[in-house]
């Protein structure tokens, strides 16, 4: 597994989300995502709504994944 082919997942997944994911290890990695689709959503849920666009792939191909993930308009308050 590859960090390319995790964001491109996360983006057909989420269309619209701006992702951006690293990793060199093939197995851990790190991911901030973007979307309007976490408006009003706790952070449980929003990783939830990641997870749920790389199914089966969590817990086996990738070991790990640490998010971070935000709405365009939290990104825009952040500066």
């Amino acid at each position: 597994m590859d960090a390319a082919s995790i964001q491109a997942m996360i983006e057909a997944g989420l269309p619209g989300a701006q992702v951006n994911v690293q990793g060199d290890d093939g197995v851990h990695f790190e991911a901030e995502v973007i979307a309007s689709q976490f408006a009003g959503k706790l952070p449980l849920a929003r990783h939830r709504l990641v997870y749920a666009t790389l199914g089966d792939l969590m817990g086996g191909a990738i070991h790990a994944l640490a998010l971070k993930t935000l709405t365009p308009e939290e990104v825009a308050a952040r500066g």
